[in-house]
């Protein structure tokens, strides 16, 4: 199997959430059951929006392939909400997403604070906050900011962290966990 890597993600380290999540799910007999049939890999988001309102809960993956439809609605789901504007979301980056909630073992959805921004909204954000970058990966629709009410900023960074997928930025004072698919690497914010 030819391995490739890119922006400090690979395959094998994705999948490999996976899994550890699935042997982690695996003593629980409801679980089981699905698993000893042979149901496959399946990849499941669940977050809200409290900037619109909206609400998501979708399997995206079956069996190695993404859902055209489930990523499609992900995109608009994860658009800059402030002017509509739609950006592919990087895979990745919700793979990323899905592997840490697994991991955290809960069923509340995420709520999502940011995913993509377009230029205009990353150069409001920094003209309001230098805690924003010039080249933010929400641009690129490659980061998104998470909370989850039920567990900490560190919790849900350590999480993101066992992945090592992404870069991983823990804002403490406002209570979320920025995740991305660029370079491993993690920060205080």
């Amino acid at each position: 199997m030819v391995e490739t890597k890119t922006s400090g993600i690979t395959r094998r380290s994705l999948l490999g959430a996976f899994a550890a999540t699935a042997f982690v799910a695996a003593p629980t007999f409801s679980k089981a059951a699905g698993l000893l049939r042979g149901s496959g890999d399946i990849r499941r988001i669940r977050m809200y929006s409290g900037r619109t309102g909206e609400r998501i809960d979708m399997i995206y993956w079956i069996d190695g392939k993404y859902i055209k439809d489930s990523i499609k609605e992900i995109n608009y789901f994860m658009r800059d909400w402030r002017n509509d504007l739609i950006k592919e979301i990087d895979p990745r980056t919700i793979d990323i997403m899905a592997a840490s909630h697994n991991l955290l073992e809960v069923n509340e959805p995420y709520m999502m604070l940011s995913g993509y921004r377009s230029p205009q909204t990353n150069a409001m954000l920094r003209r309001r906050s230098r805690g924003v970058a010039k080249n933010s990966l929400h641009m690129r629709g490659q980061a998104a900011d998470l909370r989850l009410a039920s567990r900490s900023v560190n919790q849900m960074a350590k999480a993101a962290l066992a992945c090592q997928a992404g870069g991983v930025g823990k804002y403490r004072g406002s209570n979320f966990v920025h995740m991305d698919c660029g370079q491993v690497r993690s920060w205080n914010g």
